[in-house]
């Protein structure tokens, strides 16, 4: 029987991280406690936050969380549980550090206990958890690190780069999602884990939503509007391709009035992962409007082989990770050069099976069996 595994992550459901796909996998063979996030910025105190909190009391007192970014939770596999912390979220605090090990310490073990776990695998995608480290009898540690989060948005920078040095320090494995996040880490306890596709729902044929406009060529994207997307980019398009309509799937986090304004910008608000092909196949380019920033050179975006399995074209501005899959994707380093990108990928459309090949042997079926290997190893 494989090792316990305790996670630590973000909260469990809506639109899947690829902490949740590659746990939810090795939760097929092994008991897995999930534990909800623990916040990497003391909180604000805004309506965001008032939210979010009232949201986490829900979850102490059992109720089903809820959140307008996510409209329909995630499937929960059956050998995974979901623990709803009691821990404060001020990084930096040493008083809130003391209370976390001791509030989250004895929930979790008393789970634990409850589930006939010991010596589990302590796993964490979240450097705030430093502080936990040794307080569950832990039998090695992992640290999956899919962000830079000395520059991630909405995160208190200073002491949670504290925290990730205190953490690496004390991980007996590092697994990481792009090169550029490798390289911050210790060579010889660090593993390169680039992100998976689930490749049969992307490439399964999925019919044509309902709300995608028809009558002409669409440019469409879904995933957050936040920091990292480059809106006056979005506007500067749409703008110049009145003949094209652009569509956004998710939550939007900014000021996106500059788009609301336009007459060919749709802008749909978030959907269910499982429906995100009933776009990403029929819209006529995918896009990456990606500002240029430390936090997306280090990113190596989950939509990015979403899209190729998709099958549409991708219109990309440069970053990284994107290197591998340049033969594949229309992509610049300037901005100015983007209404370039769509254009030319729409011309593109008939190499929708090259686009799947690409990405055929990326599934995250295969990422988390090359993961359990490592565990194992330990």
């Amino acid at each position: 029987m494989r090792r316990g595994m305790v996670a630590f992550a973000e909260d469990w459901g809506g639109l899947p991280s690829s902490t949740q796909h590659l746990v939810g996998r090795l939760a097929a063979e092994r008991d897995v406690i999930w534990v909800n996030s623990i916040g990497m910025r003391r909180p604000r105190f805004n309506g965001r936050d008032l939210t979010r909190i009232g949201a986490k009391i829900k979850g102490l007192a059992g109720a089903a969380p809820s959140s307008a970014a996510a409209p329909v939770r995630a499937e929960r596999p059956e050998r995974l549980t979901v623990v709803s912390p009691m821990a404060v979220s001020w990084p930096g605090s040493r008083v809130a550090g003391l209370f976390n090990r001791a509030s989250l310490g004895r929930q979790i073990r008393g789970r634990m206990a409850a589930w006939g776990m010991a010596q589990p695998i302590l796993w964490t995608s979240l450097p705030t958890v430093a502080p936990v480290v040794g307080a569950l009898g832990e039998r090695a540690v992992v640290y999956y690190c899919g962000d830079d989060f000395g520059a991630l948005a909405g995160v208190d920078h200073g002491p949670v780069s504290v925290m990730e040095r205190d953490l690496v320090a004390r991980a007996d494995l590092i697994l990481a999602a792009s090169e550029t996040l490798a390289a911050k880490f210790p060579a010889s306890r660090t593993v390169l884990v680039p992100h998976g596709v689930d490749f049969t729902l992307f490439t399964a044929p999925a019919p044509r939503a309902k709300d995608l406009p028809a009558g002409g060529p669409v440019a469409g994207f879904y995933g957050s509007i936040a920091e990292w997307i480059d809106i006056e980019l979005l506007a500067q398009c749409a703008t110049a391709m009145p003949d094209w309509t652009f569509v956004l799937i998710g939550d939007a986090k900014v000021d996106v009035s500059r788009l609301v304004a336009l007459p060919n910008v749709r802008i749909l608000g978030p959907r269910p992962h499982a429906a995100l092909p009933s776009y990403a196949q029929h819209w006529d380019v995918s896009l990456l409007p990606f500002l240029d920033t430390p936090q997306i050179r280090a990113c190596n975006p989950l939509k990015l082989r979403e899209y190729l399995a998709a099958g549409a074209p991708v219109a990309s501005i440069e970053f990284p990770a994107l290197a591998p899959y340049a033969d594949v994707v229309r992509a610049t380093a300037d901005p100015r050069r983007f209404v370039d990108m769509i254009r030319l990928a729409a011309g593109d459309a008939a190499d929708h099976d090259r686009r799947r090949a690409r990405v055929a042997n990326e599934s995250w079926d295969e990422r988390a069996a090359a993961v359990q290997a490592l565990l194992e190893a330990l």
